[in-house]
């Protein structure tokens, strides 16, 4: 639950109220529901109440988790090491995901024991899933052996997230490009360059400025990242990042994920990062 949709719901507090409404109105009296413990507590005591009133089997998954409990996780290339206990026993398991991802794999995997599925059967499979396209997405390693990863992280919250899940894979230093999107939630702009300020390079770039003026989404913006790098060509800026990249470095591109097209003014103009990406690192490996 974090900052999203706010051109729609209004405040945090609605989009909160539209967010429960799975548990206190669409799930049945009686049934499991599952939430992750790094909701923020406040979510986590609106479940409490939720599934006291309405009889439900409230499961929880993450560090300390009652169900599933995340004892420990370590980085690994291309994916992640993770330590976990359910029903008494001790599993160490190695997903080919990373940060959050991984999160939601064990969630989903709750959902399943909740439902009947055999624990043997369910954790046995989990090594074997995929990453979702543009989620986290790593598209490119470069000869230097530097990662290069697409996210759809178009929020202050989710660019936190995401720099922080890559954190653990990078011995040396995290390059962003992100911009923001035009015609949305105005508010998050500043945040989210504040937000990418995490990273060792900052490099502000367009997303899909719509019918705004590309240039004034990024002086907004940049005024949460005053020392980012300004590079309005979503290509440009993309070429930049990948030549800034040493051994143990990564870059990741942020903001469109798995989208096709850049949305400028009222054309849609293709454009898919992870393909941008590839070929900008083949251009530079020429």
């Amino acid at each position: 639950f974090t900052r999203d949709h706010l051109d729609y719901h209004g405040s945090m507090a609605a989009y909160l109220d539209a967010k429960l409404r799975l548990f206190d109105a669409l799930l049945p009296e009686g049934a499991a529901a599952v939430a992750h413990t790094s909701l923020p507590a406040t979510a986590l005591a609106a479940l409490d109440r939720i599934a006291a009133r309405r009889r439900l089997r409230l499961l929880t998954v993450g560090a300390g988790g009652a169900f599933i409990d995340v004892q420990g996780t370590e980085p690994r290339a291309g994916g992640t090491a993770v330590t976990l206990r359910h029903a008494g026993r001790t599993l160490v398991l190695d997903l080919p995901l990373v940060g959050f991802q991984a999160d939601n794999a064990l969630t989903a995997a709750a959902l399943a024991l909740a439902t009947g599925a055999r624990a043997e059967e369910v954790f046995a499979l989990l090594p074997h899933l995929a990453g979702v396209r543009g989620r986290v997405e790593r598209v490119a390693v470069l000869a230097n052996g530097a990662a290069l990863y697409v996210d759809y992280a178009h929020t202050p919250d989710a660019i936190a997230t995401v720099l922080g899940a890559l954190r653990p894979h990078a011995s040396g230093r995290i390059t962003i490009v992100f911009g923001a999107g035009g015609d949305r939630d105005r508010g998050k702009r500043a945040p989210m360059g504040a937000a990418a300020s995490a990273a060792e390079r900052v490099i502000v770039t367009d997303d899909n400025p719509r019918s705004e003026d590309p240039a004034a989404i990024r002086a907004a913006v940049l005024a949460g990242c005053p020392g980012a790098m300004e590079i309005g060509d979503r290509r440009a800026a993309i070429a930049a990042a990948i030549a800034g990249l040493g051994p143990g470095d990564l870059a990741v591109i942020a903001g469109k994920g798995h989208e096709q097209g850049q949305i400028v003014g009222d054309r849609v103009i293709p454009f898919d990062d992870a393909t941008v990406a590839r070929e900008e690192a083949e251009r530079g490996a020429g």
